[in-house]
């Protein structure tokens, strides 16, 4: 676990009685030595202390059994123990000691600065044990991950927060929320924050929007995705109790003539009537595969689209709802074992997904070729090729197919 011959000298340990199963064993490690070739150095990064854990926890560590195994990009919650120069050490039950230092440290030297010993600290793994058998730490990982968190937290709560504007472009507005910059589309801000220009003209809407750095408004997060490192927020969104309100003149079921009041990368907005907006999510535009809506619509757009849920004065729209289901006429036309052609529309993680007819498709696996970089090689996007159909669900929408050579 350790790098060298270590040798830890005038180690005692001391049992404190604490009723059944409540004793205390306490550790004292007071001085260590590495050997490096015939000469005993004292041993870099070990730290003299005191840490005590319950019976029933040595007794575990001792036997070499832990509640789970520890992954790379977990979060862990420990104790300051030590903070040594460009070094901090964590005790972080029951895995052991962890260690902030390197890189890691001078990313999160601000936080670092304030820390002292006994600070409970949260950190992000991002080595298991490094060569001195320390779990590596990262502080800013950390952060960043809970800050995503309680935007995930704000966005279902429908939080109502006040930020000033940092900046603006042709789009709409960039605002500042706990260190993430998120965007707030043009078409989301209300009536008196729109940009009214008549022609349309980009530049003179960019001016507009200009007059608007600087100034505090209500805002709500609509769309977290940590993994772009993207915020979306809403000017519109926090008009929550009137939108309750005229949300119950509304059913589900209900068809609707709307305009397109916004459009981002999960759907489209939909302006039902003055003040009142619904959401129609991109996997609702269409039964074929929709990547970009801004492709298929423009501000403005008259849409027929029909309420598909209502809740907590939210309404969630369809647009697809309103055309034939293409996999009802597919439930007579194909069946399993049939040879289909189909072309190549998209590649994920899991395979390529195949288009047999419109808005019918299936996904071929990756692991039919072993690995996606095989896949890409031997399936082109745009391509047509013969599959065979391995599993065929049309009332569920699910279709598998496999790779005719």
């Amino acid at each position: 676990m350790l790098s060298g011959d270590l040798e830890i000298q005038n180690l005692f340990l001391e049992i404190i009685p604490g009723g059944v199963g409540s004793a205390k064993a306490v550790f004292f490690m007071s001085e260590a030595t590495v050997t490096k070739g015939s000469e005993r150095v004292p041993r870099s990064g070990v730290v003299p202390m005191a840490h005590a854990i319950g019976a029933d926890a040595m007794q575990a560590a001792l036997q070499g059994e832990q509640t789970r195994s520890l992954e790379i990009g977990d979060l862990v919650e420990g104790t300051v123990i030590s903070v040594q120069g460009s070094y901090v050490y964590v005790d972080v039950p029951p895995y052991g000691t962890g260690v902030i230092y390197g890189r890691e440290y001078m990313a999160a030297r601000d936080m670092v600065r304030n820390m002292n010993v006994g600070d409970t600290i949260k950190g992000k793994v991002v080595d298991r044990e490094n060569e001195n058998g320390y779990m590596e730490l990262s502080l800013k990982e950390a952060r960043q991950a809970l800050v995503w968190s309680d935007a995930e937290k704000a966005m279902k709560a429908e939080e109502v927060m006040e930020l000033p504007v940092k900046e603006a472009n042709k789009g709409g507005l960039i605002v500042e929320w706990q260190g993430i910059l998120g965007f707030l589309p043009a078409s989301q801000l209300k009536a008196d924050h729109y940009p009214r220009v008549d022609d349309g003209n980009k530049d003179d809407i960019l001016r507009e929007l200009k007059k608007l750095v600087g100034v505090k408004i209500s805002v709500m997060i609509i769309g977290v995705q940590p993994k772009e490192g993207k915020l979306i927020f809403s000017e519109k969104g926090n008009q929550k109790e009137g939108r309750k309100e005229i949300a119950t003149k509304y059913n589900v079921g209900d068809e609707l003539d709307c305009s397109v009041s916004g459009i981002v990368d999960f759907g489209v907005f939909l302006k039902i009537e003055e003040g009142l907006e619904g959401l129609v999510h991109i996997s609702e535009i269409d039964w074929s595969l929709v990547e970009d809506p801004r492709s298929m619509f423009k501000m403005g757009d008259k849409v027929r689209a029909k309420i598909i849920e209502i809740k907590e004065g939210k309404i969630s729209l369809s647009i697809k709802a309103l055309k034939q289901d293409p996999w009802t006429k597919a439930s007579g036309s194909y069946k399993k074992d049939d040879e289909v052609s189909g072309v190549v529309i998209k590649f994920n993680k899991h395979g390529a997904l195949i288009s047999i007819e419109e808005g019918v498709a299936g996904l071929v696996h990756v692991s039919e070729f072993g690995d996606e970089k095989k896949l890409r090689t031997q399936l082109m996007l745009g391509k047509s090729y013969k599959f065979k159909i391995t599993l065929f669900e049309p009332k569920e929408h699910r279709m598998t197919l496999s790779f005719v050579a």
